[in-house]
């Protein structure tokens, strides 16, 4: 009887250890290194110049990644205008709804956003000029405040990151 008890507790152990391993195995078939995603302190953060069109004023908010490994954006930046005193000015920048993947952002390179506005002839009821764009990247809890004044009229969107300027 023992000797069935020991076989049944060696093909035991071994369906445990074949399952346990397939599944390890595939686990770690499976484990594909991943970019991390950019932070603050990787980037460097700018608006970049306006170009104008059909009554709107597009800013790109430029983030280049400064560091010496390729991370990763995805998704919508916050935006908002700030006085001089840091308090914002007004609603942050709406999304504009546009679909969006993950930009891998390698040393050196520059993506960006577009950020847009009304000129003052099509929406004559203005915030007050800014002193700085607040501007969080895309999954971040921390925001940069770039010194820019930019004068927000009628609507306030922002874009996606896309790869280029």
């Amino acid at each position: 009887m023992s000797n069935v008890l020991t076989r049944a507790a060696t093909i035991a152990c071994a369906a445990l250890l074949a399952t346990t391993g397939a599944s390890v195995g595939a686990t770690q078939a499976s484990a594909v290194p991943k970019t991390p995603t950019c932070r603050v302190a990787d980037l460097d953060l700018a608006v970049g110049e306006p170009d104008g069109a059909a009554g709107s004023l597009y800013y790109p908010i430029l983030f280049t990644n400064t560091t010496t490994h390729t991370c990763a954006l995805r998704g919508y930046p916050g935006v908002s205008v700030v006085d001089a005193r840091h308090r914002q000015i007004g609603t942050s920048a709406i999304r504009t709804g546009e679909s969006y993947g993950t930009v891998s952002v390698v040393p050196s390179e520059t993506v960006s956003a577009v950020l847009r506005t009304n000129s003052r002839g099509v929406a004559p009821s203005c915030r007050p000029t800014s002193t700085y764009v607040k501007v969080y990247p895309p999954n971040s809890g921390v925001a940069e405040q770039i010194p820019y004044h930019l004068r927000v009229c009628g609507q306030f969107e922002i874009s996606p990151v896309q790869a280029g300027e």
